[in-house]
C-alpha cells in the first residue's frame, strides 16, 4: 500500500498545527515553510480539512487555522479520509463484488491485501494527533521486541 503525498502532507500539516497553535491561529505560510510543502497545495488540503470539520479558519490580521477539536480526539485516519485519501491495499474498491483480476474475478491474495488495508485503517484510527505530537509512537515496536527477547531481557514495567 502506498499513501500519496496528499495524505502524508495533510497529516504533517495537522501535526504542525497541533504543535504550534497554543490556542492561536497558525498561518498556512508558516506551516508550508516549516514542513517544506507548497503553500498552494496546503490551501487545497486545508479546504478539504475544513469541510471535513477538522480545522476552523480565522480571517483577518493574525488569522490562520485552528484545530476544530482537541488533538487528543483527532485521529490520523480522520485526517487521511478528509482529504479524500483511501486507506486500502487492494486494487479493487472495498466491498465491491468485482475483483481486480482479469474478467473481474478476485485474485488468490485478495483477502490478504484487503485485511492488511483493514489493519492499517484500525491502526491509524487508534493514533491521535496528540500521540504524534508527544512522540508516543517512536520506537514502540523496537522497544517491545528488545524487552521480550535475549539475555538482556528487561523486567516488565
Amino acid at each position: 500500500m502506498k499513501l500519496s503525498t496528499k495524505g502524508r502532507y495533510a497529516v504533517m500539516a495537522m501535526v504542525d498545527l497541533a504543535f504550534h497553535s497554543d490556542g492561536r491561529p497558525v498561518a498556512l505560510a508558516d506551516i508550508a515553510e516549516r514542513q517544506d510543502i507548497s503553500l498552494s497545495y496546503l490551501e487545497q488540503l486545508f479546504a478539504k480539512l475544513r469541510r471535513g470539520g477538522l480545522v476552523k479558519s480565522v480571517r483577518g490580521p493574525g488569522g490562520g487555522y485552528l484545530l476544530a477539536h482537541p488533538p487528543t480526539v483527532t485521529r490520523i485516519s480522520d485526517i487521511i479520509t478528509s482529504v479524500d485519501e483511501q486507506i486500502r491495499a487492494t486494487r479493487c474498491m472495498p466491498g465491491s463484488p468485482q475483483g481486480c483480476a482479469p474478467k473481474g474475478g478476485r485474485c488468490m491474495t485478495h483477502d490478504l491485501w484487503e485485511e492488511l488495508g483493514n489493519q492499517i485503517h484500525l491502526y491509524l484510527s487508534s493514533v491521535t494527533l496528540d500521540d504524534v505530537v508527544n512522540r508516543r509512537l517512536l520506537g514502540r515496536s523496537g522497544v517491545i521486541h528488545q524487552r521480550n527477547s535475549g539475555p538482556d531481557k528487561v523486567a516488565a514495567e
